[in-house]
């Protein structure tokens, strides 16, 4: 069975653990590296269990019979430091890979050996997930397209990604990891392709109806391949402006591919702050107008990264900083009912006497 198995799956193209893209190859390679390193553990324990199941079966009558054997330091040495051992290789190596492989950490490498050269500018690319279709806007070329993509070859991608109503993930298994998209929120991802040809990309979260047929194809050009398809995309003569995009907005199913030859500025970040509609606030100008007002506990927004104030965690914190937590008895209330009464029913009624402020009026428990 295990053979007519391998022989069904001969014609499949697995294209997780066989990418076009360098993050998704070192994704893959992750994946191999742990299941052999817990295989490591499980292949010996089936192993051992067939063997002693025949070595010790009843009909056995030379194997070693001892019914008062209870315990062997070097049997627990070996049972007890192999796991221990893989737990912390498995430890190390997820803490390192989580790190390299963070999809907003942009790319060390293009390809293996071929570290990426610093003065090469990223191609930016805005998503955004629609119900139920996918919109690709290229600011540098000024163009946009709907349910396809084109990536140059040996090019780092630099994706921002938001969402137009709900939560969706976009997810192009040759190229990259899945990652999120959330209305009023951008994610990014950063990734690359390294072979050309045509690929698959979906939406693998359930957003709605249209789920299903939310999908794209994706072409991974060459430069010049890559080139001829942007002036494809700026001969079509359809304008993305702001009431072709509400339009576009609305739900819709098994959209046909679709160009646009120019987007109107600022279009994505508009989606972001949810303020393509006309006459709609959006939220950064609404945040900073709350945070300027008298008593706001800010006074400025940060506007780069580098500005933001950087939280601490608790371990960070020096005892000053630390609020003191206030515990049931110090702070005037007295101990809780029923302390010194195991079995009363005080204990199972533990609603305190609130006092609102600016009113007489108390909130008895019941």
């Amino acid at each position: 069975m295990a053979l007519a198995g391998v022989a069904m799956l001969s014609g499949c193209d697995m294209v997780v653990m066989n990418p076009s893209g360098d993050v998704a190859r070192q994704q893959a390679n992750l994946v191999l590296i742990s299941t052999g390193l817990m295989l490591l553990i499980i292949v010996p324990v089936m192993a051992l269990t067939v063997l002693f199941a025949w070595k010790y079966r009843a009909s056995n009558e030379e194997a070693k019979y001892e019914p008062n054997w209870d315990h062997s330091t070097g049997l627990e040495l070996i049972i007890w430091s192999a796991p221990l051992l893989i737990v912390i290789a498995l430890g190390a190596l997820t803490w390192v890979s989580t790190h390299l492989l963070d999809p907003y950490r942009p790319l060390q490498q293009i390809a293996r050996g071929t570290p990426v050269n610093k003065a090469d500018k990223p191609l930016e690319i805005q998503v955004v997930a629609l119900d139920w279709k996918w919109l690709f806007i290229y600011p540098e070329q000024g163009i946009a397209t709907v349910n396809q993509l084109a990536l140059p070859l040996n090019r780092q991608v630099r994706f921002r990604l938001s969402s137009s109503s709900v939560m969706n993930a976009f997810y192009v298994p040759a190229l990259a990891g899945m990652i999120y998209t959330m209305p009023g929120m951008e994610t990014k991802l950063h990734a690359v392709l390294n072979k050309p040809g045509t690929f698959d990309g979906f939406s693998s979260n359930y957003s709605g109806a249209g789920f299903s047929d939310m999908h794209f194809k994706v072409s991974g050009l060459d430069q010049a391949g890559f080139d001829r398809w942007v002036a494809s995309a700026r001969s079509t003569g359809k304008t993305l402006d702001t009431a072709t995009y509400l339009q576009l907005e609305k739900p819709s199913e098994k959209v046909p591919p679709m160009g646009f030859t120019s987007v109107a500025p600022g279009l994505f970040d508009k989606v972001v702050n949810q303020c393509v509609r006309p006459g709609t606030p959006c939220m950064a100008d609404t945040m900073r107008r709350d945070m300027q007002q008298p008593g706001a506990v800010l006074e400025h927004v940060p506007t780069n990264e580098s500005q933001k104030p950087k939280a601490k965690g608790a371990f960070q914190k020096s005892p000053e900083e630390i609020a003191p937590v206030k515990r049931r008895g110090s702070d005037g209330r007295g101990q809780a009912p029923g302390t010194g009464q195991p079995g009363t029913p005080a204990n199972q009624n533990m609603t305190l006497n609130i006092q609102r402020p600016g009113t007489s009026a108390v909130l008895a428990k019941a």
